[in-house]
This record gives structure tokens, C-alpha cells and sequence, in this order.
């Protein structure tokens, strides 16, 4: 539950400066397992972790696992954060389409088959009581300044809400919006950036008002949208072995990633220090369990 205080910081916070919003990048994957690199960022006076995860694209989420030492409202000024632009890529088949992972709350684009490029997007996903579903679906419709029809749910909850909401700053669809062969499940833009990286939605998928008009040019209606739950992830650099784990799934996380392991058969190469250190540290970060 977020504090109705730390909801009214984030939203200030969340006036950003032009020079602070970057748009998603496109990443090199060759025949890699692994993308992107991790950075590295000196703390100014009046940042935030909030912004900075919008500064360089990530959900609050990946930011926060990976600076667990850092205050996220007011860290202090010198201090090195980490920044996470570093994934092992989800463990499915490399098709044209959408996957979607809820258990790190990002979104990876592969634009064709095989793809050696893709793109990837920090989320907002659905909360407890109200999740994404999970499944293999379509676009069916994309539609620009939408109107938000209200949910029954939501009226429910909300008596004396408007049952529809116009285009404009109020709604919470944000510019654009891509409806998923599922009922009402849309993807789509926020006019609450800072819900990015947090389950916060009715089960709707969110993106920052600057990533969502980058992914509606690059799909098309019929695109494929795969929707999975992998809270731990493991992928070879350099010969070297990485895992990815996330926090919040309530699963058992040695036995996910000793089965990971033995299905790449890589038993005998695991430091088991490493391992334990990993799993127990849940950074969200690919992080080197190699002998």
C-alpha cells in the first residue's frame, strides 16, 4: 500500500524538467542472451530515485531492488547509484511480437523473427486483487487520444465517477492505447508516471507518457502479446553464467533457479556462495554466479 504522502511527493517529483524524460532505446541482442550494460550515476542535490528511473527508463521497481542502501525520496548527494539497463532476456522462443514479463514489470519488442534488435519498456502492471492476466493474445485495436470508458469495477468503487473520461490530462489512458484480445485489458499510457514499476493498475499494462507513442508506431493490430510470470531468469555472457532475480513473487527461488540450471545443464559450473548471495540479495539485476 503506498502512503498517501508518498503519493503526493511522487507526483510532485514528477514534474520533471524536458532535459530529465529520455525515450526507450533499442538494444543489440545478436544471438546473446544478455542486453545492455550497467551504469552508474552520481547523486546531485534534489534528485530522487523516482526520477531517475524515468530519467533512464526504468520502472521505480528495478531501480529500487538495485539501490536497496539508497533513500528513494531524498538520497544522499555523491552517493553512486547503480543503474539497471541490464536484462537477461526472457526464457520463450525469439518470435515477432510482444513478451511481457509481470515478475520485473518490462516489456521486450522483438520486431521480427529472430530479431538481432529489439526494444524494451519499464511497466505498470496490475495490482493485487486485479492482476495483468497471463496468456498469449493480439492487438486488436490501437487507438490515439482515447477515451477511457470506466470499468464497472472502478464505478463500483467510485460512486459519482464520470462512466466515461475525454482525451486530456485527466485521463488515465494517457495518448495512446492498444486494446489486447481479453476483454478490457489495453495497453497503454498513464498520466501517473510514477506508477511505472509498481503494481498499481486494474490489470491494464502502463508505460511512461514518453515511451507509449514509441511502441504504438513500432506494432501493428495483430501483433502477438505473450504474457509471463519468470521471476527468476538466467542467460551465458562471455561464457560466463548470470541470473536475474526479482522480488515479490512468493515462489520458491532456489528450486526456479536450480531448475533453470539443471535444464542447461550448468550444475557443475555454479558457485554455490554466489548462488545463495543472489537469491537472497533478489537485486533484479543479472549478477554472475559463475565458478
Amino acid at each position: 500500500m503506498i502512503h498517501v504522502g508518498a503519493v503526493v511527493l511522487m507526483a510532485c517529483l514528477f514534474i520533471l524538467r524536458p532535459e530529465y524524460v529520455v525515450a526507450a532505446e533499442e538494444f543489440y541482442v545478436g544471438d546473446g542472451e544478455v542486453v545492455g550494460a550497467l551504469q552508474q550515476y552520481v547523486i546531485k542535490k534534489k534528485d530522487s530515485l523516482i526520477e531517475l528511473a524515468r530519467k533512464f527508463d526504468l520502472g521505480y521497481n528495478e531501480i529500487a531492488e538495485a539501490n536497496p542502501g539508497l533513500d528513494p525520496f531524498i538520497p544522499k548527494p555523491g552517493a553512486v547509484a547503480k543503474i539497471p539497463k541490464y536484462w537477461i532476456l526472457p526464457n520463450l522462443p525469439r518470435e515477432q511480437g510482444i513478451i511481457i514479463n509481470l515478475s520485473e514489470m518490462r516489456l521486450y519488442y522483438y520486431p521480427y523473427k529472430k530479431a538481432k534488435f529489439i526494444f524494451t519498456f519499464p511497466l505498470g502492471i496490475g495490482d493485487e486483487g486485479t492482476e495483468t492476466p497471463l496468456g498469449t493474445f493480439t492487438i486488436i485495436e490501437k487507438r490515439v487520444e482515447p477515451i477511457w470508458y470506466v470499468p464497472k469495477s472502478i464505478l463500483e468503487e467510485r460512486p459519482g465517477h464520470p462512466a466515461q473520461v475525454p482525451p486530456g490530462p485527466d485521463n488515465p489512458l494517457g495518448t495512446h492505447a492498444m486494446r489486447l484480445s481479453i476483454g478490457p485489458v489495453l495497453i497503454h499510457g498513464t498520466n501517473k508516471p510514477w506508477g511505472i514499476g509498481r503494481r498499481v493498475s486494474h490489470g491494464c499494462i502502463r508505460l511512461y507518457p514518453e515511451d507509449i507513442p514509441e511502441l504504438f508506431e513500432l506494432v501493428r493490430i495483430g501483433t502477438k502479446v505473450t504474457i509471463v510470470r519468470q521471476p527468476v531468469k538466467l542467460g551465458l555472457l562471455n561464457r560466463r553464467i548470470l541470473l536475474e532475480v526479482h522480488r515479490g513473487e512468493g515462489v520458491d527461488y532456489f528450486e526456479e533457479a536450480v531448475k533453470l540450471i539443471r535444464e542447461r545443464k550448468l550444475l557443475s559450473r555454479i558457485d554455490t556462495v554466489k548462488l545463495a548471495r543472489v537469491l537472497r540479495e533478489k537485486s533484479g539485476m543479472p549478477e554472475d554466479i559463475s565458478r
